[in-house]
């Protein structure tokens, strides 16, 4: 009786190679697709899969678990990476780790596969998942593995197998989408002095062209957590989806970074992330409105941190349930309704309200309202000048 092992796969040519490859190594493959918002119909990748020699694929649709078990503790933190990089493939990673572990039990597997290079982080997030959930799994990397150096021998390796892959739409970049953002690299791209092309962008090309009138978008929160637009309360999906709609049409999202990867190399990468944008910066100010001042700053203090950990795979450890369990605590008063302008290029909050909020009109004004007990600030900043006085 043959090994079984579940592999990721995303019909694509490394993955489509990658099952035949097994083959020949003595394991029945079972194909794994995890579908995060790719929008992408998955039947040509299947069948692809079934002539490439899977004996079984499996498709499960984890949108939902995705924004609610991904992105939402990642938005309610603020994260990104290297303070610009909203972690969209990364925070897919750790849930592809979770359905291969998941599928593999169900199977009987003894191991797991992925099409992943040796010089990425996605390697890295998915082995990291794996070994923390299913350390006795084997885990396979034939992309690393192979005697295939090219693009051209994986080619011809698929056509002396009778895979159909289609070798006629080569597209100069490598991209990964899921409903949180898209990541963009590869061809011109590689050069950093090169700007990026207009044909790189995939959900705000044509922005330049475009530049529509300002819209102000209404968005409620309700402890830390995103439910309606413009007083339309949707499931998470579909918010995020029509957010990415409505920034896109403004350019609003686009990063282009020179990124410091796992592996010690610098990567020049360009993402669209249309919905992250607005939504950090709406919920960013909304925690300004709500959280007293040690929680906010203290809460700032982590927020590289917690990037960091999703940016290179520490999803499943003791200390991102930690501080999950703290940013939860820290969500408690952060409900109410943030208008952001959606501009060409930017996203701009222009007005908040929260039941929670921690701003007094009575304090902050300059007007005959004013409350403030201005004779108290001698005091205050005779004792937070003591300490640093050289006569003392």
């Amino acid at each position: 009786m043959k090994k079984k092992i579940v592999l990721a796969y995303s019909g694509g040519l490394d993955t489509s190679v990658c099952v035949p490859w097994l083959k020949d190594r003595g394991y029945d493959v079972v194909c794994y697709m995890a579908d995060v918002g790719q929008a992408v119909d998955p039947r040509p990748a299947i069948d692809r899969g079934r002539k490439a020699g899977a004996v079984k694929i499996i498709v499960e649709d984890l949108k939902e678990a995705f924004v609610r078990d991904y992105v939402w503790p990642s938005l309610r933190m603020n994260a990104l990476y290297e303070g610009r990089y909203s972690l969209a493939t990364a925070l897919s990673r750790p849930l592809i780790a979770e359905g291969l572990v998941r599928a593999a039990r169900k199977e009987h597997a003894v191991a797991v596969g992925h099409g992943c290079t040796g010089k990425g982080n996605d390697q890295v997030r998915i082995e990291m998942g794996v070994r923390i959930l299913a350390p006795d799994l084997e885990i396979l990397a034939p992309v690393r593995e192979w005697e295939l150096k090219s693009r051209e021998e994986e080619i011809r390796y698929a056509l002396k197998r009778k895979i159909p892959i289609d070798v006629t739409k080569k597209s100069p970049y490598s991209i990964d989408k899921n409903v949180w953002g898209v990541s963009i690299e590869c061809g011109v791209l590689e050069d950093p002095w090169n700007a990026p092309p207009a044909d790189a962008y995939q959900w705000t090309r044509g922005a330049e062209s475009r530049m529509p009138r300002p819209e102000v978008v209404t968005i409620e929160f309700e402890r830390g957590i995103p439910i309606s637009i413009n007083g339309k309360k949707m499931s998470p999906v579909r918010l995020i989806e029509a957010l990415n709609r409505k920034g896109a049409r403004f350019g609003i999202g686009r990063t282009d970074m020179i990124e410091n990867r796992m592996v010690g190399i610098k990567s020049r990468e360009i993402y669209e992330a249309p919905a992250a944008e607005i939504l950090i910066a709406a919920h960013k100010d909304l925690e300004s409105l709500t959280m007293d001042r040690l929680l906010f700053q203290y809460k700032e203090e982590l927020v590289p941190r917690y990037a960091k950990m999703i940016y290179e795979g520490y999803w499943f450890t003791d200390l991102k349930k930690a501080l999950d369990a703290f940013v939860k605590e820290s969500q408690k008063k952060v409900s109410g309704t943030v208008k952001v302008k959606l501009c060409p290029y930017k996203a701009v909050v222009c007005a908040r309200r929260s039941p929670h909020s921690l701003y007094r009109e009575n304090l902050a004004t300059y007007s005959e309202k004013d409350q403030f007990d201005q004779s108290l600030a001698k005091g205050f900043i005779e004792l937070t000048a003591l300490a640093l006085r050289k006569d003392r």
